[in-house]
């Protein structure tokens, strides 16, 4: 007999495109250069596009945003539930200060994670020699 655990369903190709579709929308949030076109066209004075944009908060669940490749699409996610935020987008130097502030926190973010590897390298060196020496300390005696 089997069970409705020993059959994988698959996935109906509308949920799929779906899916994709959401994922992709949500991602382009992230771009402060987009999220100035959607307020310069009134996507933000339309309820029903408003609505949908706090529908889709959905994609910070785990079994969501792990599919997610810019994490930052969920902070602007978050910010687009305000009213204020939607409004001052419609100012080019509103997207463009967002822009740099994506910028310096990226490059921030590289070089301490340049750092590590650069600590991490050089600790492995000197476990290295430390090893070597030892073992150099043992042959001599």
């Amino acid at each position: 007999m089997t069970t409705s655990e020993d059959v994988e369903m698959e996935p109906n190709p509308g949920e799929v495109q779906r899916f994709t579709v959401e994922l992709e929308f949500v991602q382009c949030l992230a771009n402060p250069d987009y999220l100035t076109y959607l307020a310069q066209d009134g996507y933000f004075q339309d309820e029903a596009f408003v609505n949908y944009l706090s529908y889709l908060k959905y994609w910070k669940r785990p079994e969501y945003s792990k599919f997610i490749k810019y994490p930052q699409c969920l902070a602007f996610l978050d910010l687009l539930q305000v009213k204020k935020f939607r409004d001052e987008l419609v100012n080019i130097p509103c997207a463009k200060f967002i822009q740099n502030q994506e910028m310096q926190l990226w490059s921030q973010h590289f070089r301490k994670r340049a750092n590590m590897v650069n600590t991490s390298a050089i600790k492995k060196q000197n476990d290295i020699k430390d090893e070597n020496s030892m073992k150099e300390d043992g042959k001599a005696k």
